[in-house]
């Protein structure tokens, strides 16, 4: 008796719907859940056929489906998990996700369908599919964008071409021996400003579809949160990612073009080092995988340093964010330093993959990157960057590392 009232108890309490019906179709009981899912009363649908929570053609085919079971075996639905739609006393219809298993007990033979409401999920999918819709459109229009810069950076490119040719044809003109030496360097200026404006061009051009991009994945982000959808917010993770990846390559394009340009210059000021390593490390906690952690200390007892404070600030960030690609999700960055009556100190260690000693003499030359990073994303240019900073600021850089073990950076300059 116990436990038939606990049993009672917890049916009428389940959140699913539960209808018992007999072997011909009519409702032998059902649960309070699924007398709400369908808008009715215990004692309007009690001794009905099943039918009447069917919404046509299932309807008119029921009785049939249940006929053909007892005649044949042959299951349709019992036994099998399957999305139907149900009709509410008033006419509306819902969807929902039925179970329906075969009870036989004292001669009889029951069957218990279990009713699973779906609404909000169907809810939630349309809304992602016309958000997935939106973003679309929108990469669309950006690539759009994208593909008539291009065009018009062709277009310009056979405009310069065509001007170097008819320079060419009237320098032959002049003089032979001069028109070859000063077409050679013409056409080596050509080039150099030609990428220049690409550079320049393409990194501006692009920052405006890739802020739209990083805009509309947070607002999908944002919009995401009520559903509680992990695969939307893995998903928008994975697009913020790739702008900031792109992003950080444009910027580190047009540094390399500054320095090869000669326009990157020092501009000494003092400073504290001391406040801007505190700076750096609650600015790099964006970038940081996992548990991983930034532990900052700075020793000694002065602080101030004059040098320029850009270029430092972008070596360390440099070091940084390479420590933080380059190590695991539960590593600790460590980033020291001190200042002596002579000389500055920067030293950032980490514990990460390490740099194969075969690798070691090439790591400062452009676009070089290590065996051992696999699909790790980056582009080869951030130490050979590092390295032309410290050399415009007579400082000096040296590292050690080892395979699995970890690489420490020292950055040394004149006080």
């Amino acid at each position: 008796m116990e436990n038939s009232v606990l049993l009672k108890a917890i049916i009428d309490n389940a959140i699913d719907g539960l209808i018992t019906i007999d072997d011909r179709g009519k409702i032998e009981s059902i649960n309070p859940s699924a007398c709400k899912l369908f808008s009715y009363d215990a004692h309007e649908v009690v001794g009905q056929n099943i039918s009447l929570l069917m919404p046509q053609p299932e309807r008119q085919h029921h009785d049939g489906f249940l006929f053909k079971y007892k005649k044949t075996g042959n299951a349709n639905i019992i036994g099998f998990g399957r999305e139907l739609a149900g009709l509410r006393k008033n006419g509306s219809q819902f969807p929902f996700r039925l179970e329906v298993s075969e009870v036989k007990y004292s001669g009889r033979t029951v069957y218990a369908g279990f009713i699973h409401d779906l609404s909000r999920e169907k809810e939630a999918e349309q809304k992602l599919q016309h958000y997935a819709t939106l973003l679309e459109e929108q990469v669309q229009q950006r690539t759009l964008s994208l593909r008539e810069t291009v065009q018009a950076l062709q277009y310009t490119k056979e405009e310069l071409s065509l001007s170097l040719e008819n320079l060419r044809e009237t320098v032959q003109v002049l003089q032979k021996t001069k028109e070859e030496l000063s077409l050679s360097l013409e056409k080596e200026q050509g080039l150099g400003q030609l990428k220049s404006r690409f550079v320049s061009i393409a990194s501006h051009e692009f920052r405006t579809p890739l802020s739209m991009i990083h805009l509309s994945a947070s607002l999908i982000d944002r919009y995401a949160e009520p559903f509680n959808t992990p695969n939307i917010g893995k998903h928008v993770n994975k697009i913020k990612d790739a702008v900031l990846n792109i992003t950080a390559i444009l910027d580190d394009f047009l540094s390399l073009d500054k320095l090869n340009a000669g326009k990157v210059h020092t501009v000494q000021s003092s400073f504290n080092l001391a406040a801007m390593g505190e700076e750096i490390t609650e600015e790099m906690q964006i970038a940081l995988r996992g548990r991983q952690k930034i532990i900052f200390r700075h020793s000694g007892s002065l602080k101030t340093i004059s040098q320029d404070q850009n270029l430092i600030k972008n070596c360390i960030i440099i070091l940084i964010d390479n420590a933080i690609k380059y190590s695991g999700e539960q590593s600790e960055i460590q980033f020291l330093t001190r200042i002596t009556k002579t000389a500055c100190t920067i030293r950032i260690a980490d514990n990460g993959i390490g740099i194969p000693k075969n690798d070691q003499t090439h790591l400062f030359e452009a676009f070089f990157r290590a065996h051992n990073t696999g699909q790790i994303s980056g582009n080869g240019l951030g130490l050979s960057i590092l390295l032309r900073y410290m050399t415009l600021m007579n400082g000096r850089v040296k590292f050690k590392s080892r395979i699995n073990k970890g690489t420490i950076f020292t950055l040394t300059f004149p006080r």
